[in-house]
């Protein structure tokens, strides 16, 4: 275990390794598991444990403590968080599990805990330690309904869980780079983007009501100086947008590919920030953490057996129910013979607030025709920006 300050400690996992997360999400950095024991002069208290296949060896970090455990703090009822709490409870049969009342119905339904270990907590409730005293705040929906926050009030800590954590391993304390703020980042993109009001609304409350020396998440490094990952989190859960423009594709023949790379320099050119994504060969982190501040979406999809490339309604399929906070949308690409390239494309994109721009869809390779229409497209796109004042 490693001393946070004054008698609280880091006693997560580290999982360099790990490259996907919810069978879904790339590791590029890996991940951890944070989960921190308070020691206070009364009673003893673990936030978070960890994940199933990091059990042994977040045990083994464990096992140098002869304190016991009163108190296992439970923020969020995910199984990367809890997953040791059924172990715990054997080795420490006098602990009770605290937390929110629906983390509660989350954790009996995933573990089968029996009612009476737990000890439910409302909003700003306190839980004295002895010398130290822990104030929960309730925040649902970042990114889950259960959701809560920890704070030590004696020493100005607060462990956020999820909220304003990072996919990256091997990071004690965050340091503060551009590349540890890209893995902040593709995690906000990747989990918090849904709930991008919600997240907004706890950095202010975290900045003017709490006002924490140290911000401890579940995942990443721990915040020296939380200004660093709340002016981030400000940023990126801002209204407006920037004057940007991802343009994601899957083509198959390369006639796609074409259109989107000719679209992407004349954006360029107009002075519209563009950024290409390959769906099949890139990266879905990478689409997604692009997506945070485009204000343009534009997909570029071939089409399999009369309908758009399976890829290509993941593409989008993916920037719908990440909500992401694009104004504009336009769809751009090739056929062969025949079908229907727009339908499952636009079944896809309901939960985004989105002004639907001209489609430009060409049978085979483009031609000089196509070339104008990308013309007219990327005209208009920048005009749209500069109208909603990017």
């Amino acid at each position: 275990m490693k001393e946070i300050k004054n008698n609280i400690y880091y006693c997560g996992v580290q999982d360099p390794d790990r490259r996907l997360f919810d069978e879904l999400i790339p590791l590029p950095h890996g991940t951890s598991y944070n989960s921190y024991l308070i020691k206070g002069s009364e009673k003893t208290a673990l936030v978070d444990t960890s994940y199933s296949k990091t059990l042994q060896e977040f045990m083994h970090c464990l096992s140098g403590d002869t304190a016991g455990i009163d108190y296992i703090i439970a923020n969020h009822g995910e199984g990367d968080h809890t997953s040791a709490l059924r172990t715990l409870l054997e080795l420490y049969p006098k602990a009770l599990i605290v937390t929110s009342a629906k983390c509660k119905e989350i954790l009996i339904d995933a573990y089968s805990i029996d009612d009476a270990k737990f000890l439910v907590v409302s909003n700003k409730e306190r839980l004295s330690l002895g010398d130290k005293t822990l104030e929960f705040h309730l925040a649902p929906f970042v990114h889950w309904p259960d959701t809560m926050f920890t704070y030590v009030i004696e020493d100005k800590v607060l462990f956020t869980c999820d909220y304003l954590g990072a996919h990256y391993a091997g990071a004690f304390w965050a340091p503060e780079t551009p590349e540890y703020l890209e893995g902040a980042r593709r995690y906000y993109a990747e989990i918090m983007m849904p709930f991008r009001t919600h997240c907004q609304k706890y950095v202010t409350k975290i900045e003017e009501g709490i006002k924490p020396e140290i911000i401890a998440p579940s995942h990443g490094g721990v915040y020296q100086n939380p200004s660093f990952i709340l002016n981030a989190y400000r940023e990126w859960t801002a209204d407006n947008p920037k004057n940007k423009a991802v343009i994601a594709y899957v083509s198959m023949y390369g006639n796609t590919g074409t259109m989107a790379k000719y679209l992407a320099k004349k954006l360029t050119e107009l002075g519209v920030e563009t950024e290409l994504c390959d769906i099949v060969k890139g990266d879905l982190g990478d689409l997604a953490s692009a997506l945070v501040d485009s204000a343009t979406i534009v997909l570029g999809a071939s089409m399999v057996l009369a309908n758009p490339h399976p890829c290509a309604v993941l593409g989008i399929y993916i920037t719908n129910v990440l909500r992401a906070n694009v104004k504009f949308f336009s769809l751009i690409g090739s056929y062969g013979w025949g079908g229907n390239l727009t339908g499952k494309i636009e079944e896809n994109i309901n939960g985004l607030k989105v002004e639907k721009l001209d489609y430009i869809i060409v049978k085979g390779a483009p031609k000089d025709e196509t070339y104008a229409e990308l013309d007219k497209l990327a005209n208009t796109i920048a005009e749209k920006h500069k109208k909603i004042g990017v």
